[in-house]
């Protein structure tokens, strides 16, 4: 058997501190599935983004974005109740700061502890608004532009949020082409743009291309589980699902499951060229997402690979995602 091989916040008037209301920022873990929160919580993956968009305030201030200037003006100081991190803006330099308060039941309350988590030299800004800052795998993707870098972003409806380094996913998507684009690769972008998939995570695509398996074949005619718009050969093309009468010699290009309908159809062997994505793809530790038939719904985690069925549907590319990476 032969094988195949991707705003700005609202302007301060130079009040304190405390009565800079937060603007919307990011969030993250917010009806995060299965056992990811876990992740972040036990220390697995990083804390990239803020808990939520209420959680950020910005803030213009005149005084030098240095640890000691920071502390200096933090110190005894006040925060609103839902405000955890400050993006503080001294003309272009930007610095990220996250705070503690004291328990209490105040709206605003005494800041007990600070981390300076990101200054000028290190922080960068970046106005797109079509980025979702409330949606992970967008803001991954920001982090991935300025590697080591915060990146403080605003985007959609002005609103702002920051993205710390490291803590990205990454995801191969291994689908089957034609038809193209594959239907894992955009179902998989649907269920990212879309926010449930509540986790850093970036995906790359790459295919096992059924035109370019057709060339490895050395028989009269080839033989393909079904049909699909884009195939292209100029050798006899028949489709398994047909149960078509075959009088040449032929190649199927399919999987296990193929073979196993041939043999049961036409009661003899026949040559094959895997095409399987779950077959193909490699084990080398990388996560992967890939379709089979044999998965009749939902999803399966095996080794590495999130195998959703040949059908699948938005919801169940989305599970098996935030399943893989907990």
């Amino acid at each position: 058997m032969a094988t195949a091989a991707v705003r700005t916040g609202p302007r301060s008037s130079g009040l304190p501190i405390a009565h800079v209301a937060p603007v919307k920022a990011s969030r993250l873990g917010q009806g995060l599935r299965s056992g990811a929160m876990l992740n972040i919580l036990n220390g697995l993956l990083p804390p990239m983004l803020p808990g939520h968009c209420k959680d950020v305030a910005v803030k213009d201030v005149e005084f030098p974005l240095t640890k000691e200037d920071i502390a200096r003006e933090i110190v005894g100081k006040k925060a609103y109740t839902r405000c955890d991190h400050y993006v503080l803006r001294n003309g272009g330099a930007l610095a990220v700061v996250r705070i503690s308060k004291a328990e209490g039941k105040e709206l605003f309350r005494p800041i007990i502890e600070h981390e300076v988590i990101a200054l000028p030299e290190s922080t960068v800004f970046i106005r797109d608004l079509s980025v979702d800052v409330l949606n992970a795998p967008a803001m991954a993707v920001m982090a991935r532009r300025f590697p080591g870098k915060t990146v403080v972003v605003e985007g959609q409806f002005n609103h702002i949020s920051f993205v710390q380094p490291g803590g990205i996913l990454d995801l191969e998507v291994l689908d089957v082409v034609p038809p193209s684009p594959s239907k894992l690769s955009v179902l998989v972008s649907r269920a990212l743009e879309s926010g449930m998939v509540d986790l850093p995570v970036i995906p790359s695509f790459k295919e096992v291309d059924l035109n370019e398996l057709v060339t490895r074949v050395s028989t009269e005619a080839v033989l393909f589980p079904c049909e699909s718009s884009g195939l292209r050969t100029e050798k006899p093309m028949y489709f398994l699902d047909q149960v078509p009468s075959i009088d040449k010699e032929i190649t199927l290009i399919g999987c296990d499951l193929s073979a196993r309908i041939y043999r049961s159809l036409y009661r003899q062997e026949v040559p094959r060229i895997e095409m399987c994505p779950q077959e193909l793809a490699p084990a080398d530790g990388r996560k992967r997402l890939v379709k089979c038939c044999k998965v009749r719904n939902g999803f399966q985690i095996k080794d590495g690979l999130a195998i959703v069925p040949w059908g699948a549907t938005v919801q169940e590319v989305a599970d098996a995602i935030t399943a893989l990476f907990s």
